[in-house]
């Protein structure tokens, strides 16, 4: 008797404490289908988990992918706009693109370097920091190089934001159509 009475204050003590933790929410059977593996692929797609599987698996080690870096509009959209230019580094996580030397047309004296810093990665008016460098090299390769501010870092600026801008809407509209597919073929 007294070993069912302690269980029974145990009960009463706990009980509210139990119920404060958000109590049970009504929900729609029909939102969730009732094979595991639909939810947990629903969950998935949703941003709502992860598998340890990809998180341990080594087929990415040393291979030099960064899929990350390719859902961040600006950083796609740098990359696009100066799709023509050689690369001299390129750094996600340091935010920042520089391209080498680039000589275009017959004037081979005249070289432009772009350097691109991203200060945020919000597709926004001051998301970008870009510096253009000219390179004049007379004879006997006496060269001077300045840094030009103007009309061409102006243009550089919009060009790259209207195609973030774009990847952003694309990226939205695809995430939504994704999500909206998915849940129809559930109910």
């Amino acid at each position: 008797m007294l070993k069912y009475l302690k269980i029974l204050i145990l009960l009463i003590i706990f009980l509210p404490f139990l119920n404060s933790c958000g109590g049970l929410s009504q929900t729609d059977a029909r939102e969730f289908p009732p094979e595991p593996e639909k939810r947990v692929r629903k969950n998935l797609e949703e941003g709502r988990g992860f598998t340890m599987m990809d998180t341990f698996s080594n087929k990415n080690k040393g291979s030099g992918n960064f899929d990350f870096a390719s859902s961040n509009e600006l950083w796609r959209a740098s990359l696009d706009t100066i799709d023509f230019m050689p690369l001299a580094s390129a750094n996600y996580s340091g935010g920042i693109i520089i391209t080498d030397w680039y000589t275009a047309g017959q004037n081979t004296n005249e070289s432009i370097k772009i350097s691109i810093r991203f200060l945020t990665n919000e597709v926004r008016s001051d998301a970008l920091d870009i510096k253009i460098f000219y390179k004049n090299c007379g004879q006997n390769d006496n060269c001077q190089i300045s840094e030009k501010k103007g009309s061409l870092v102006a243009e550089l600026n919009k060009k790259i934001l209207s195609r973030a801008a774009v990847y952003a809407k694309e990226t939205k509209v695809k995430s939504k159509k994704k999500y909206q597919g998915k849940m129809k073929a559930f109910e």
